[in-house]
């Protein structure tokens, strides 16, 4: 089968103070108890930590910093039994002035593999609604450029015609 994108996001509230941040993902198969630990980002280090899921689990989050704020993985080759429950986990410390805080965001994202992907209806309607109001707004923008066209046309006529009436009251001698 294809590969599916899981999201995963957890922002801080003030860019300014640093922080390192570390993020685990969690698999349970759908009819089971519990969680089992594949995957682990601690920057620049992605690790599969389950061999499930080895070769098959790739980061897509934060680069390039150690604050990592999209902590995201994409899943190559994904089968019927990737059906379950995604637990994602940040694991950030902020480093404040006094004293370091160290707080912990989960998410769950839920995976259901279909043998054919379905479009919904309203996914569909969205899409088209989407084309209209394009070409509605495009042929808008047209209608608003005409009409400022045609009055700053009629202002430059207007003007011409007044500067030759004043013109036409001047004697030369």
């Amino acid at each position: 089968m294809g590969s599916f994108l899981m999201g995963c996001i957890s922002c801080k509230r003030r860019e300014e103070v640093q922080a390192q941040t570390t993020v685990d993902w969690h698999f349970r198969a759908t009819g089971e108890e519990e969680y089992i630990h594949i995957f682990h980002y601690d920057h620049p280090h992605p690790n599969t930590l389950h061999e499930d899921f080895n070769d098959r689990l790739e980061w897509q989050g934060t680069m390039g910093s150690k604050d990592v704020q999209i902590g995201a993985i994409f899943i190559h080759n994904v089968t019927f039994n990737d059906t379950g429950t995604y637990r994602c986990t940040f694991q950030r410390t902020l480093f404040l002035p006094l004293d370091n805080e160290y707080i912990t965001v989960e998410k769950e994202v839920e995976l259901t593999v279909v043998a054919e992907a379905n479009r919904e209806l309203l996914s569909v309607v969205s899409e088209i609604m989407m084309y209209v109001l394009i070409v509605v707004l495009q042929l808008w923008m047209i209608v608003v450029l005409i009409h400022c066209y045609n009055k700053i046309w009629a202002e430059h006529e207007a003007r011409d015609a007044h500067s030759k009436d004043n013109c036409d009251g001047v004697l030369l001698e």
